[in-house]
């Protein structure tokens, strides 16, 4: 089943049940007015949703036209969004272009900060950037939403509580990293607000693609039209998603609609290319003794989608352009 917001003028926006050809869609708020109502009540409300999905797909509803433009990121809004950093490439080489040492728990105990939440972007929403200088950077990730999770989770139980799955750009501000966290307090301006790709889509939805609590397939990165990864977010994916859960509820519970990431996908084989051009930047360094690659500057776009063994966009494509803000 496959899931999306269309915009109408509120801040959640309408929930509606999409084409597995993205193609067109049908209202779903008969059965739930927003995607967050129906996490509230998934038990109930995701057989409604699926027997939709199903009817949409015979025909047997009214449908209309798809347009992306017209959608918000899924849930246009969470109570929480949490990101991991389950790759351990990734890890490795943006801490060394931070000339800071990867923890000694690499291996044993997931990396996790929380963001912000209230201000999501869509999915072909503009990225406002108001100084170059703070070195914006894309990051394309791989995300699930939650419903209700216990305190205690433990991995084997994990999957029951994951209800969908989705593609995100976690935009980050280079530059004002190392200052922020040499506070040691965390990120937080060097966090703006993250993109997800238009479609949410529900585990099963991934056939053979979704198992051991990580996503199959490859992450599709393209900068300014150019084709610059390519990664495979499955195996090198240290940390899956149920080790994740486990790390989160080991002190509380999360609510519904706590949205949570993997963290920039990334292989060690660099002919799979790169999730985030910080790792280009690292790579440069190691090779070359200095970065060459300039971030993100206002004319920019960045296009992230996955496709199936077949071609098809899953999760739909995320697709932003950097605009210069007052």
């Amino acid at each position: 089943m496959k899931l999306a917001t269309l915009k109408d003028g509120t801040r959640d926006g309408r929930l509606i049940v999409v084409k597995r050809d993205n193609s067109a869609y049908a209202l779903a708020t008969n059965v739930a007015l927003t995607l967050q109502a129906a996490l509230d009540d998934w038990d109930a409300k995701e057989p409604q949703l699926r027997a939709l999905a199903q009817q949409l797909e015979a025909g047997a509803v009214q449908s209309r036209p798809l347009d992306v433009k017209a959608l918000h990121a899924p849930l246009p809004r969470a109570y929480e969004w949490v990101d991991g950093s389950a790759y351990i490439n990734h890890v490795v080489l943006v801490r060394k272009a931070r000339n800071a040492e990867p923890p000694a728990t690499l291996r044993t105990d997931p990396l996790v900060y929380q963001g912000g939440s209230g201000d999501f972007l869509a999915p072909t929403q503009d990225i406002p950037l108001r100084d170059e200088a703070w070195g914006l950077d894309f990051e394309s990730e791989v995300v699930v939403v939650l419903g209700d999770t216990p305190m205690g989770t433990k991995a084997e139980d994990a999957d029951k509580h994951i209800k969908l799955v989705m593609i995100a750009n976690d935009v980050s501000l280079r530059n004002l990293i190392p200052e922020e966290l040499a506070k040691g307090f965390g990120f937080f301006q060097s966090k703006p607000a993250t993109a997800f790709g238009p479609f949410a889509l529900t585990p099963d939805e991934l056939g053979a693609a979704w198992h051991d609590g990580r996503v199959h397939l490859r992450m599709r990165s393209t900068l300014n039209g150019q084709l610059v990864g390519d990664a495979d977010a499955g195996p090198e994916m240290h940390f899956s998603f149920r080790d994740l859960i486990q790390h989160l509820t080991r002190t509380r519970a999360f609510t519904a609609g706590t949205i949570l990431g993997s963290g920039t996908v990334s292989n060690a084989d660099r002919t799979r290319g790169i999730s985030c051009l910080a790792e280009r930047r690292m790579i440069e360094t190691i090779d070359e003794g200095q970065a060459k690659t300039p971030f993100m500057k206002p004319g920019d776009t960045i296009e992230i989608e996955m496709l199936d063994g077949e071609g098809h966009s899953l999760f739909g494509r995320i697709a932003q352009t950097v605009v210069k803000a007052p």
